[in-house]
C-alpha cells in the first residue's frame, strides 16, 4: 500500500493524457532537477517514489493535471494528488520545510477538492524557504510505482507554467 491508500491500476482519460498514459505539466516555474539530485536521501533514493523535481523561481504550486486533493500537510509545505485511475503524486516544497511549521506556505485547496490542470494549489514565501530550509529543491514524486509502467522525462533545464514535464505510462 502506498502513502495516500489503495487505488486502481487503470488510468481514466480527464483530456491531459494521450491513450497509454498521463502528461504532467510542470507545477512550478524553476529548472528541472533528477530527482536523484534532490539533497535528501529519501527522495533521491526513491525511496517514496519516482518522478523529478524543480528548483522554484517563484512561489507558486500549481495542479500538475487534473486531479483530486487527497491530502494537504498540515505544515502546509506538501501536499498528495489523487489523479487518473488513481495515480498518487506527492509534492513536497523545499527540503527540511516541515521544520517550518508552516510559516510562509499557504494552501489554496482543501483535501477532497477537484482541481483542474493549472489550478493553483499552493502560495509559499521563497524567500524565506531559501534562508530557513536545506534546499528549495521541490521533489514532485508518483508515490504508487506499483502501478507504473514508466516515466518518461520530457523536459530539462529551465521550465515554464503549463509545460509538459513527463508522462507516466499505466503497467500493462
Amino acid at each position: 500500500m502506498s502513502v495516500f491508500g489503495k487505488i486502481s491500476s487503470l488510468f481514466a482519460k480527464t483530456g491531459n493524457e494521450a491513450e497509454d498514459g498521463l502528461s504532467f505539466q510542470a507545477p512550478l516555474v524553476g529548472r528541472f532537477v533528477p530527482l536523484s539530485e534532490v539533497p535528501d536521501e529519501v527522495f533521491s533514493g526513491k525511496v517514496l517514489g519516482d518522478g523529478f523535481a524543480i528548483d522554484p523561481t517563484e512561489g507558486v504550486v500549481v495542479a500538475p493535471f487534473d486531479a483530486e486533493v487527497s491530502q494537504v500537510f498540515r505544515t502546509g509545505h506538501a501536499l498528495g494528488l489523487l489523479g487518473p485511475g488513481g495515480l498518487e503524486v506527492l509534492i513536497h516544497v523545499g527540503i527540511d520545510t516541515v521544520k517550518m511549521a508552516g510559516e510562509g506556505f499557504h494552501p489554496k485547496v482543501k483535501a477532497g477538492q477537484k482541481v483542474r490542470a493549472g489550478e493553483i494549489l499552493l502560495e509559499f514565501d521563497l524567500e524565506a524557504v531559501r534562508a530557513r530550509a536545506k534546499s528549495t529543491i521541490t521533489p514532485v514524486v508518483v508515490t504508487n510505482m506499483d502501478q507504473v509502467g514508466a516515466l518518461e522525462p520530457l523536459a530539462t533545464g529551465k521550465l515554464v507554467r503549463g509545460q509538459i514535464v513527463l508522462r507516466v505510462s499505466k503497467k500493462i
